[in-house]
């Protein structure tokens, strides 16, 4: 699929500080990929420098076949961006300030009232259209925030941590707009909540200290996490050497001890190198005649891959 994003070789320097440091990624139309990192990562930095709001230090940014250096205007014309904060107007009410940011886009008179109808309809805002908009909770604030930003039907959408600071049952509406959104659309989500990632997301892209660390599908990135394939087992109490005779198991690295109660323990095996020991685990369970009241395999954890990764790059101080 054509990209709608490509990102070349970007670097962003605040005097000695360099923020991003050659950064290459794409993202093709109907995706939505996380863009990941811890506080600090370059993320924002990043963001801005798609949306033209920064200019990079160097490499280049193409957006729907259109080079940023080339053609900013229209690159800006074809983003919708919804900044960290989703700064917005608060005396205003959301009725005056989507009129406010249909004319800035230079939407006409007739499709200005339609666009302005289509996206308050789409993210329900209809029971607040007159209210200022320093009075709407979080929840509501973001919702604006996203039809300003889908409000001229863009191609490529830029969402800098649209759920943060919400709680659960914000998160779970606002998700379920993107998702909403998403299936004709390229759509970036910055985020260092990495159930953000798994929920709604078809890709991640992880990057620390300004660098690309990873690049992938969840599911895919997961599988390099050390649980990868780790069997999780109730067994009742048995004999001293239980726990020795599990480790011997041809395949298991380690054993974590989840629970030692006196009548069961539950168990978590970490397999060698990610390679499935299931068949091996219950083999020996068999052999040995336990019955496991639990048993089950994990895939893997993105937070497990994602601390290792950061971990590694850790302690470089950068600019968000």
């Amino acid at each position: 699929m054509q990209p709608g994003v490509t990102v070349s070789h970007l670097t962003k320097d605040f005097g000695a500080l360099r923020a991003v440091d050659d950064l290459s990624f794409s993202v093709g139309g109907g995706e939505v990929v996380g863009f990941l990192g811890p506080n600090g990562a370059g993320k924002s930095t990043t963001m801005k420098m798609i949306t033209g709001y920064l200019a990079p230090s160097g490499g280049e940014v193409e957006v729907c076949g259109m080079a940023l250096s080339a053609q900013p205007l229209a690159i800006k014309a074809a983003i919708g961006y919804l900044p960290e904060g989703a700064p917005l107007y608060g005396d205003m009410t959301p009725r005056r300030f989507l009129d406010f940011v249909a004319s800035v886009r230079g939407l006409e008179a007739a499709d200005r009232r339609r666009r302005i109808d289509a996206v308050v309809d789409r993210m329900a805002l209809r029971g607040v259209l007159d209210q200022s908009i320093e009075t709407l909770s979080k929840g509501f604030k973001r919702r604006v925030g996203l039809a300003q930003a889908i409000l001229h039907d863009p191609p490529v959408l830029i969402l800098d941590e649209p759920t943060d600071g919400l709680d659960p049952n914000q998160k779970h509406e606002v998700r379920e707009l993107i998702r909403d959104i998403a299936a004709d659309k390229t759509i970036i989500i910055s985020t260092h909540i990495l159930e953000e990632v798994e929920a709604i997301c078809s890709r991640a892209v992880i990057i620390a200290g300004g660098r690309l660390l990873a690049d992938g599908r969840p599911a895919e990135l997961a599988s390099r996490s050390q649980y990868h394939n780790a069997v999780v087992l109730v067994l009742p109490a048995g004999p001293a050497d239980q726990r020795e005779q599990l480790a011997a198991v041809p395949g298991v690295a380690r054993i974590e001890v989840l629970e030692d109660a006196a009548e069961h323990l539950r168990l978590r095996l970490l397999a060698s190198h990610g390679r499935s020991i299931l068949e091996a685990v219950s083999g020996k369970l068999r052999e040995a005649g336990w019955h496991a009241d639990e048993l089950y395999v994990e895939q893997g954890r993105l937070d497990d891959v994602f601390r290792q990764m950061t971990h590694e790059v850790g302690g470089r101080e950068t600019r968000s």
